[in-house]
């Protein structure tokens, strides 16, 4: 009796133990990355890194978690708000552990799969590299990628959720980076009032106002801001006078090319209505500002954009008043408020 009792209760152990097995196995469950009809192809390639549900849900986490930075308090959402476009929202430049304050303004997270560069100098060239730079940074996030995934692997939850994730389920810095990327990814802002315009849907139409400021915008400013993603995705130098107590160098940092000094990246204008400051350095408030700019604030500092040099020998776009305010108008229907707003996206 006794023989049959041990033999039952090996039974239901070694059952108990398959079926947790069983939970914890790697089945993914595919996300689909849907490509809206008025955007460019996809620039990530999803055959490397494809999105699951667990992958996606475990970037989430990451992407919510303070562990990733050295004082265990600030996250990746601490200066990439989900209201603001995963932008840090009123501050010029990042804030960051100890007190650090970073000496860029912190750019939106979105439409991230469809570009080829990040940062505003384009030193990470790949999605799955861009979020070493802000974890490794001492006025940012000040950690390092081994330190992060001791404290990942001394974690029931993330020891769990690596398994289901990934196919081997290694808490190690690849599947993190991987995990994040796939949070990134599915982070598409295609809803806007412009979008629903262009694509026919829903009746949408736009004001005179605002169409007046397509008009300006498609002959003033397209040829940076270029696509449904209004961002041709390079490099550029628009005269901005230097801030002394940064100097910041811009893409001439990463390759020391003599070409490239002063020159950021043009960054996409959707949700640019609740992504200020604005400029590399957060300098200009509001969106007024940075259109005088545009048009009378410009300076030849040695190495500006020759698309942007004017008939009679200065830079700058000309814009008058109605113009200004128009392109306004028209920059505000960029504002996708579903993805402002997506639950899919929130920490909670």
């Amino acid at each position: 009796m006794k023989l049959l009792t041990y033999s039952l209760l090996t039974l239901l152990l070694c059952l108990s133990c398959s079926k947790s097995d069983e939970v914890n196995k790697y089945i993914p469950v595919p996300l689909v990355v849907e490509v809206p009809e008025n955007f460019p192809d996809l620039k990530y390639d999803l055959e490397n890194n494809p999105v699951t549900d667990a992958g996606f849900q475990l970037g989430k986490a990451l992407f919510y978690d303070g562990r990733l930075s050295s004082n265990n308090s600030i996250p990746c959402a601490f200066c990439h708000e989900q209201a603001f476009a995963f932008t840090h929202h009123g501050h010029n430049l990042s804030h960051g552990v100890n007190g650090g304050i970073g000496f860029r303004n912190a750019q939106p997270i979105q439409n991230l799969a469809f570009q080829n560069s990040f940062m505003w100098d384009g030193a990470a060239s790949h999605l799955d590299f861009q979020p070493i730079i802000p974890i490794t940074s001492e006025l940012e996030m000040g950690e390092s990628l081994s330190n992060v995934i001791n404290k990942l692997k001394q974690d029931p939850y993330y020891q769990e959720q690596f398994d289901i994730a990934f196919n081997g389920g290694e808490v190690n810095s690849e599947n993190m980076l991987k995990a994040l990327s796939q949070f990134m990814i599915m982070m598409i802002s295609s809803d806007s009032k412009y979008d629903k315009y262009v694509r026919n849907e829903d009746n949408v139409t736009l004001t005179n106002l605002e169409l007046d400021g397509l008009n300006t915008f498609q002959n003033k400013c397209a040829s940076c801001h270029a696509t449904d993603l209004f961002s041709d995705q390079s490099f550029r130098n628009t005269g901005l006078p230097i801030n002394p107590q940064l100097n910041d160098k811009g893409r001439f940092n990463v390759l020391e090319n003599p070409n490239d000094l002063y020159k950021f990246k043009v960054p996409s204008l959707r949700n640019v209505e609740v992504t200020y400051p604005y400029m590399h350095d957060g300098r200009f408030n509001t969106l007024e500002v940075v259109l005088e700019f545009y048009n009378s604030g410009m300076v030849d500092n040695g190495n500006v954009d020759q698309s942007l040099l004017r008939t009679d020998g200065t830079f700058g776009i000309s814009l008058n008043n109605y113009e200004k305010e128009s392109l306004i108008a028209f920059l505000k229907t960029l504002t996708d408020n579903q993805f402002l707003e997506d639950e899919r996206f929130s920490e909670f």
